[in-house]
Parts: C-alpha cells; sequence; structure tokens
C-alpha cells in the first residue's frame, strides 16, 4: 500500500491553495524541520509549510501532538490511526487521509481494514472497544450530532476516564489539523497508494443504544 517516499507523481497538485514564497523568511527551526523532512519523506510537507508562517503555534502544536502519540498513551497506536483517518475523512482532508493510512499501515493496520473504515460498524474487521471510540470520533466531528451519556457509558467498557479525556483531546487535535488542512487545499503527497481517495461515506458508526 505504501509509496517509496519521494516517488509523488507529477500528476498530483503539490500545492494548498495557499502558495509559499521559496524565499519565505521561516526561522531557523522552522528550516531544520524541512530539512528533516527532506530526509525522511523526499519532501516539504505542505501543512508544516502553511503553520510555518506561524512558527509559535506550530511549535505548540507539534508538543501537543507528541504528547497525544506518546508511546505510554492508553490508546494504541493502530487505534489511534483510524481514529486521525475516520476524522480526516468526514471533514474531507486529502493530506490527513493519505498520512495517517500510510502510518496506519506501519503500525499493523491491514489495507482491508482501512477500507473498511467508513463502514465500521457493521464490519466484523473491528473489535468492539474499536468500534465505540470509531463511533465516539464521528459523533464529535459530525456537527448535526452530539454525545450524550449513553455513548460515553459505551466508551467506559473499554478504556478508564482518563483514557476518554485522551481520546476526547485527539480527536479534538485531528478535527483541528484536518480543517486546517482541507479548507487551505492540502492536497495528498503519495503516501498511501488509496487512503487519499478513501470515501467520506455516511456515519454508519452513529447510532448508539
Amino acid at each position: 500500500m505504501l509509496r517509496n517516499r519521494g516517488t509523488q507523481t507529477k500528476a498530483h497538485r503539490d500545492m494548498s491553495y495557499i502558495s509559499t514564497p521559496g524565499n519565505f523568511a521561516y526561522p531557523w527551526y522552522m528550516r531544520l524541520t524541512f530539512w528533516w523532512q527532506r530526509r525522511r519523506y523526499g519532501r516539504e510537507l505542505e501543512p508544516v509549510r502553511l503553520w510555518g508562517r506561524l512558527p509559535r503555534a506550530f511549535l505548540a502544536m507539534t508538543l501537543m501532538y507528541r504528547a497525544l502519540d506518546r508511546k505510554s498513551s492508553p490508546i494504541d497506536p493502530a487505534l489511534r490511526s483510524l481514529i486521525q483517518v475516520r476524522v480526516s475523512q468526514i471533514n474531507w482532508c486529502a493530506f490527513c487521509i493519505d498520512l495517517n493510512s500510510a502510518l496506519g499501515a506501519g503500525r499493523g493496520v491491514s489495507d482491508e481494514k482501512l477500507r473498511a473504515l467508513p463502514h465500521f460498524a457493521d464490519s466484523d474487521l473491528f473489535s468492539e472497544r474499536e468500534k465505540a471510540a470509531l463511533t465516539y470520533a464521528e459523533a464529535m466531528t459530525d456537527s448535526t450530532r452530539r454525545n450524550d451519556l449513553a455513548l460515553i457509558a459505551r466508551l467506559q467498557q473499554y478504556f478508564s476516564d482518563d483514557a476518554i479525556v485522551e481520546l476526547t483531546a485527539l480527536i479534538a487535535y485531528q478535527n483541528m489539523s484536518s480543517k486546517f488542512n482541507a479548507a487551505l487545499g492540502v492536497p495528498a503527497q503519495g503516501f498511501c497508494t488509496f487512503g487519499s481517495h478513501a470515501p467520506r461515506a455516511t456515519q454508519t458508526g452513529g447510532e448508539h443504544d
């Protein structure tokens, strides 16, 4: 499923709606970040070029994500990626779907499971724990819906209260990130062969007891 880094085809649009001049005066630590990205991914990531125009905000976001994506998190890495992809699908963020699908694959999430994600509620590929978390993520992300005590009670069957707070923070973070990228038209950058084209789909996980 993963493409080799740096092999994105020219057919893909590389930039967002807001173009950043090549000589933009980024601070030194942003230039260091871009150097690291070129070594790891073969290119600079467009969302970072945009957030880099607000370097203090970028640093704050980076610290928040590292706190949520730490090894000791009560939310396992594969589930974190599934949540981030599902939130990004609802928000139409091609870049976030693309990158987080690739990260999920690296964390052991199968292609089959990623393809089934928009319909997780009806799929045997997902555990009840995963379905509870993904239903919560959908309810938080879809502005036409509301969370309630029944949904929290469902989560409490599988997560501690501290873990639910952290789960909520992860979903809120991904909503901010994906809405930012979607609004500015940040395209997929070729990390995943299908992730950026995954459908938004209907909110199949929305019903709960």
